[in-house]
This record gives C-alpha cells, sequence and structure tokens, in this order.
C-alpha cells in the first residue's frame, strides 16, 4: 500500500531520495504499525517528538497500536526550541 511520509528539520536526513523537500510517497506492508515505519527510519522515540497522522496528533504510546492504511501521511517532528 502507498503511505506519504513527511519528516521535517533535523528528521529530513532520514528520507529517502525524491523531489518533495519533505514529503515522500512510499509503499509500505499492508497492517504497519505506526512505530514499525518510524524504527524503519531509525527515528529515535526521543527525536520522534510530535507525530501526526492524517493532522492528527498520536500520543507515544498509541503508536505502538496505530495500524497505517492505505493514503495516510505520517508527520514527524523533532524537538523544537524557539524564541
Amino acid at each position: 500500500m502507498q503511505v506519504n511520509i513527511e519528516f521535517y528539520a533535523s528528521l529530513m536526513k532520514y528520507l529517502p531520495p525524491g523531489k518533495s523537500r519533505f514529503r515522500r510517497e512510499i509503499k509500505v506492508d499492508d497492517g504497519l504499525i505506526l512505530d514499525q515505519l518510524i524504527r524503519q527510519y531509525h527515528i529515535s522515540p526521543a527525536e520522534a517528538h510530535i507525530v501526526l497522522v492524517n493532522g492528527h496528533y498520536v500520543e507515544g504510546e498509541d503508536r505502538a497500536s496505530r495500524v497505517l492504511v492505505e493514503g495516510d501521511v505520517v508527520s514527524i517532528w523533532p524537538p523544537v526550541a524557539g524564541g
């Protein structure tokens, strides 16, 4: 199945090659769990500070049970600081 991943800031280094700056469409196995996707790209739990699926925040403990479906958009941000 196809899903889209969006990695921001320092996580962009984990994106596979592609034309879009932040987003890639990738093929994954049916029934893939969100946490498995995050680990597949070598993103540590500490780095995956904010995780959204289709614009909805997914709590850390819920990432191990959230099954991805065709067309999902997974967006991940590291911890950020600003002023």
